[in-house]
């Protein structure tokens, strides 16, 4: 099991992160949240890593935080939840809400989340609101990812791609959600905070 990878950046993207570790390239998935505090292309990094297993099949999941992998590890607990679907469910709502809504049984708030259905919901809540008291969200990762406008707008159409929501869909909640911006540099995570909004609505 690898549980932690330290190395160089080479490839970083919603899709997948590449990291060079003494001359081989590791594929890791991550959720959005760990993307967006990504450093530059050829800086060293290191994630917290869970390494999923089937016969077919050899995974890595890269998180920044503890408290990430945490939660990745208690949603992949769940029967009908796979690794690509908690790194969904991560990419699609913050650590803090994910706690409270699973807390609270808000199920409406879980089904926002696209691959979540009401069913999925209710067992996540189910099996899970005993245990998520346990995650600690100390060291929960800030909002940020400031850069070039199209740069961005590209990365929040891939996201939203990724997450399950057509492109033609994406693109128009884009388009909304700048509306909703105001200075001149944008954040990636807010613009896709914005453009989740537009689409749950």
């Amino acid at each position: 099991m690898i549980a932690q990878i330290q190395g160089k950046l080479v490839h970083k993207s919603p899709d997948y992160l590449i990291i060079d570790v003494n001359g081989v390239g590791y594929e890791v998935h991550t959720p959005l949240s760990t993307f967006y505090q990504l450093p530059d292309i050829d800086s060293t990094i290191r994630l917290n890593t869970y390494t999923h297993i089937r016969e077919d099949l050899l995974q890595l999941y890269g998180f920044l935080t503890m408290v990430e992998k945490d939660l990745f590890q208690l949603l992949i607990g769940v029967s009908g939840i796979g690794p690509r679907l908690a790194v969904n469910i991560l990419s699609g709502i913050p650590g803090s809400d994910l706690c409270e809504a699973l807390s609270e049984g808000d199920v409406r708030k879980l089904c926002a989340t696209p691959g979540i259905g009401k069913k999925t919901a209710a067992r996540m809540v189910v099996e899970l609101k005993d245990k998520i008291g346990r995650v600690s969200l100390s060291d929960e990762p800030p909002a940020t990812g400031k850069g070039d406008h199209k740069e961005i707008e590209a990365d929040v159409v891939s996201a939203l791609v990724n997450l399950g929501y057509k492109k033609a869909a994406a693109e128009r909640a884009l388009g909304k959600a700048k509306n909703f911006m105001t200075g001149d540099t944008f954040i990636v995570e807010d613009l896709l905070k914005e453009a989740l909004k537009v689409l749950s609505k």
